[in-house]
């Protein structure tokens, strides 16, 4: 069967893996911490090895803090993305980069050209991000982002699904978006990278971005954006873990400020972290930054 001509059993399949005991309403309120918004299903770690490991077979915690490689660095994709960004930012993110040998940098498409030429040789990767922040933009538009930004010298895009799509259970026209992307980088050997911004999604909808981006060959989903209401959280990673399986990455970002939260991340089945404290985590510290 086509994995999304067929929407009923498309939900079927996602209630019975992964809404059978959480229940619509995600967590119960008394099992939320009083750090949590309720989004999150609890924040602490604890609380969420409780909410993910409540039914065999419906979300898994994939490891724990002991089993987190120590090359934290080669995890993190030091992220820029701020609009008022100027070019010696750019370049004071590369050369950290370079010193600290992390997986990546991501900044917006300006800036690719000028993170390549810096970053040449120093086995860096370059990611760019796509249909960025919104993720409204028309399939064309974002295929056709994707392969500028390729050409200037990404090799990793980060692209953002069309939510409204999402939400309207237009889930043709999502594989569609994610698929042009993903066949761009394919075309080169890049990696394609799809946000689905999950502070905007019920837990059935992630599931379902997650098998969409599955099915349209894509080699990782992303939780967030960093400038939507929330960001990444230990449950949010561990739902998406058990939605796409054990061999397609996931990249926890937005609001990873420390060694600590990306250990967490980590474990729970992340291979990928999005953060603009690389740095601060290599050296032990908290920031403060959103993204």
């Amino acid at each position: 069967m086509h994995p999304v001509s067929n929407k009923e059993h498309l939900i079927e399949a996602v209630t019975r893996e992964v809404m059978a005991q959480l229940g619509r309403g995600g967590a119960a309120a008394g099992d939320r911490c009083s750090e949590c918004t309720g989004a999150c299903a609890g924040s602490c770690s604890d609380k969420v090895r409780r909410v993910v490991g409540a039914g065999a077979g419906r979300v898994s915690f994939n490891g724990n803090g002991a089993d987190v490689p120590g090359d934290l660095a080669s995890y993190i994709d030091h992220t820029l993305l701020k609009p008022e960004s100027k070019a010696a930012d750019v370049d004071r993110i590369c050369d950290e980069a370079r010193t600290h040998r992390f997986a990546a940098v991501c900044f917006n498409p300006v800036w690719i050209k000028r993170a390549a030429a810096r970053l040449k040789g120093s086995g860096v990767g370059i990611a760019s991000v796509v249909g960025f922040p919104l993720g409204a933009s028309t399939p064309r538009i974002k295929a056709a982002e994707t392969r500028q930004a390729l050409r200037d010298g990404a090799r990793e895009i980060d692209m953002v699904i069309n939510i409204g799509a999402l939400k309207s259970q237009d889930y043709d026209l999502v594989q569609k978006d994610i698929a042009g992307v993903a066949e761009a980088c394919r075309e080169v050997g890049a990696i394609c990278k799809v946000i689905i911004e999950t502070a905007l999604l019920s837990d059935e909808e992630k599931v379902i971005a997650c098998r969409l981006a599955k099915a349209a060959k894509a080699h990782y989903v992303k939780t967030s954006t960093g400038f939507s209401k929330g960001g990444a959280t230990v449950y949010d990673v561990a739902l998406m873990r058990e939605a796409v399986g054990p061999v397609m990455g996931v990249k926890a970002s937005g609001g990873v400020k420390s060694a600590g939260d990306a250990q967490e991340m980590i474990a729970a089945g992340a291979t990928r972290i999005g953060a603009s404290a690389g740095v601060q985590m290599m050296q032990g510290k908290k920031s403060n930054e959103q993204y």
